[in-house]
């Protein structure tokens, strides 16, 4: 039994390392889907927050239904710039950019 733990334990401990390679910020899931989602809804951001972004809400497409995620504020990084969730007409599909940040 200790074998086998310790086994799972390297493996384990392996795989954790490989998983903090670091990858290109752009290199994300998308989904296309057939149907359109609701028009924007209308959010006030609020006044500037020194060291912080706000990124606006959108519309995400969870278990087979559009749903709002409200805006939030995310702490900022320098030299970038956040590039807002969207959603565009692909012939009769939709598909979702997420947001991202982009230099």
């Amino acid at each position: 039994m200790k074998i086998t733990t310790k086994a799972l334990l390297m493996s384990l401990c392996i795989a954790g390392s490989a998983a903090v390679v670091p990858t290109p910020a752009s290199a994300g899931i998308g989904i296309d889907i057939n149907i359109a989602p609701p028009a924007p809804r209308v959010e006030v951001a609020p006044g500037p927050r020194p060291g912080y972004v706000w990124a606006p809400g959108y519309w995400e497409y969870r278990d087979r239904a559009h749903v709002w995620v409200p805006g939030h504020w995310m702490g900022e990084r320098r030299g970038y710039h956040w590039v807002p969730d969207r959603w565009e007409q692909r012939g009769p599909h939709w598909h979702r950019n997420a947001g991202h940040w982009e230099r």
